[in-house]
């Protein structure tokens, strides 16, 4: 075939290469050439590449295109035809037979994927590794330097138990039970707070089995109440109040002892405490032979006071039960006491501020679990509003069972129960009308009560409500609703421990009512004074324990029997115990002043 262009030598044609493979010994090269004067006319030939000596060369891949490619002496020797008409392909390297390493590996799927997977699953392994050495619970060791051989014992047993149990298990195996009262008030709902999302808050109870009684189990990390140790910062805790978060911790609690200086025994005592307390709770759900409502609002307070609550797993039931017998006994009651219709007597008020000081440590805390508790908050609500109707114009209450205070009297005494009603009051966050100006009354009362040695109460201690009985109510008071601001509390912790330095405190004679007051200021104090009432007190209340967990009234005591079933005795020793943890001390509060509002 000729070119048209006659100016151009023509080029001779060359048949096209053969189909058959070229991996024939002479390699063929495919050139395209294109008319100088015209680019319409393409022709293919195909010129035979120089034999090589040596080994054959590796067959070049075949390059399928529409386009004829031409190579690059073509153009060198193609006379008359500028080179810049051409296209310039480089010249493609011969591709390399693939090992059978690579051709298993490509066959497999290979590629970015499966070294991604394998990076991936080492980098797993490691952090696995890593997290398994670094993340181990350290030794619990909350005894004191020295510690007795119970304490050690009872430390050891309470630290196995403290690593091993977890609150989240239980509450997952735990059946939630809803209670219908037959009273007709309305049903309340609390705030749900699952107890999955609290970090350091568990059931008390977990630890009582392996003691033979009611125990606590392992908080998580909080501060842990989530950890700085305990509760902080903690998600499950928003709405407990502050000052009472510590004693829904078992970590908490037990570094609370240790940094009081006493050990771990007290918990211990505790635990076969409320196992006893246990016992004694009658069908209705109360507690002792007589003053039922004032026995049974003192054993709810030791439950309430290691946060046991209705969703407790050892002590729901006795909680539940005990808190539904306050309110349908006060749902009877005309004047909206709790007492038992019909009862006369003195002790009366007494019942009721302790009562509805244990309904308001129940309602604050039953938040935390998942619980319907009918008619709590009216119950509650309507215990305080008695309390404040009935508040003397000095600030202070006196007796009247059936509704009717002796007007224009004070008593220190009863005056105690009443207040500490109404911290529980404030410390619920309700807006009852009358709540803080019925506080700061009870201040001015009880700052006006100081005698001139420091003491409250009457200078003659012949008198049953001598300094030397009562100092401890008027500065706990004031410890606690004047936030520890009143000038007066210095004063009479000065004669308080000046007291029982003289008169070193034993358990023949000792009136466990006094000493449940002494042993919460002492420990709001702090110092040296809670360290001589910790070397004193503390041992004459764990070595008089019974084997039953209960405490009897102690010889000579003439106010530390009453109720029945030794449940009062056994209430206010068990309190005592627990004073390390149920509160915060006012100085570490944060809730600030109970004065603001």
């Amino acid at each position: 075939m000729s070119n048209p262009d006659s100016s151009n030598p023509p080029v001779p044609e060359i048949p096209s290469p053969s189909p058959t493979p070229r991996s024939a010994s002479v390699p063929v090269v495919q050139i395209q050439s294109l008319s100088a004067s015209t680019a319409s006319t393409h022709v293919p030939v195909v010129v035979p590449a120089p034999a090589v000596a040596g080994p054959t060369p590796t067959p070049m891949p075949s390059i399928p295109s529409p386009v004829p490619v031409i190579e690059q002496a073509a153009y060198e020797h193609a006379p008359h035809t500028p080179a810049a008409h051409y296209p310039v392909h480089p010249a493609i390297p011969p591709v390399r037979k693939p090992n059978a390493f690579m051709r298993y590996w490509r066959k497999m799927g290979a590629g970015s994927l499966l070294i991604s997977i394998g990076v991936h699953a080492i980098l797993i392994a490691l952090a696995v590794a890593i997290v398994t050495v670094t993340i181990k619970e350290p030794k619990v060791d909350f005894l004191p330097g020295g510690g007795s051989k119970g304490a050690a014992a009872a430390s050891e047993q309470l630290a196995h138990q403290v690593q091993t149990k977890k609150r989240s298990a239980m509450n997952k195996t735990t059946p939630m039970r809803k209670v219908v009262s037959n009273s007709q008030t309305a049903t309340i709902s609390l705030p749900d707070i699952p107890m999955e999302a609290v970090d350091v808050p568990e059931m008390s109870s977990l630890m009582g089995g392996a003691m033979g009684s009611g125990g606590f189990g392992q908080a998580g990390a909080g501060g842990g109440f989530g950890k700085g140790t305990g509760i902080g910062g903690q998600a499950g805790f928003v709405s407990l109040p502050p000052s009472m978060k510590s004693r829904c911790s078992s970590a908490e609690r037990l570094q609370k002892l240790k940094d009081s200086g006493v050990g771990v025994e007290c918990e211990k005592a505790v635990s076969t405490a409320l196992e006893y307390l246990k016992s004694k709770q009658k069908p209705d759900g109360s507690w002792g032979t007589s003053n039922k409502c004032g026995m049974t609002g003192m054993a709810l307070l030791c439950y309430l006071g290691r946060c046991e609550t209705p969703d407790s797993p050892f002590y729901g039931d006795n909680v539940m039960k005990g808190i539904l017998y306050l309110i349908e006994t006060q749902r009877k009651n005309p004047n909206g006491m709790f007492v038992v219709d019909g009862q006369k007597g003195n002790g009366g008020v007494y019942e009721h501020g302790i009562a509805t000081y244990a309904m308001g440590e129940m309602y604050s805390l039953a938040r935390l679990g998942g619980k319907q508790l009918p008619g709590m908050r009216e119950s509650f609500e309507n215990g305080v509003k008695v309390i404040i109707d009935n508040q003397q114009k000095g600030g202070s209450w006196v007796y009247g069972s059936d509704g009717n205070y002796t007007q224009g009297r004070e008593d220190l005494s009863v005056t105690g129960w009443q207040y500490q009603a109404l911290k529980a009051a404030k410390l619920s966050g309700l807006k009852i009308n009358g709540l803080f100006p019925a506080i700061e009354k009870t201040v001015k009362y009880l700052e006006g009560k100081q005698t001139k040695d420091g003491g409250f109460g009457t200078a003659n201690r012949e008198s049953g409500y001598n300094q030397w009985n009562l100092s401890g109510v008027g500065i706990l008071g004031l410890q606690t609703l004047a936030h520890g601001k009143s000038t007066a509390i210095k004063k009479g912790l000065k004669f308080s421990s000046d007291f029982h330095q003289k008169e070193t405190p034993q358990w023949k004679g000792a009136e466990l009512y006094d000493w449940y007051y002494y042993a919460q200021v002492y420990f709001q104090n702090g110092g040296a004074e809670q360290k001589f009432w910790n070397d004193t007190a503390l041992p004459e209340i764990l070595k008089n324990q019974g084997k039953d967990g209960s405490w009897a009234a102690p010889p000579g005591s003439k106010h530390s029997a009453a109720g029945g079933d030794k449940v009062l005795s056994t209430a206010f020793c068990t309190l005592m115990l627990e004073v390390y943890y149920r509160y915060l001390k006012v100085g570490d509060r944060e809730e600030g002043s109970i004065f603001q509002r």
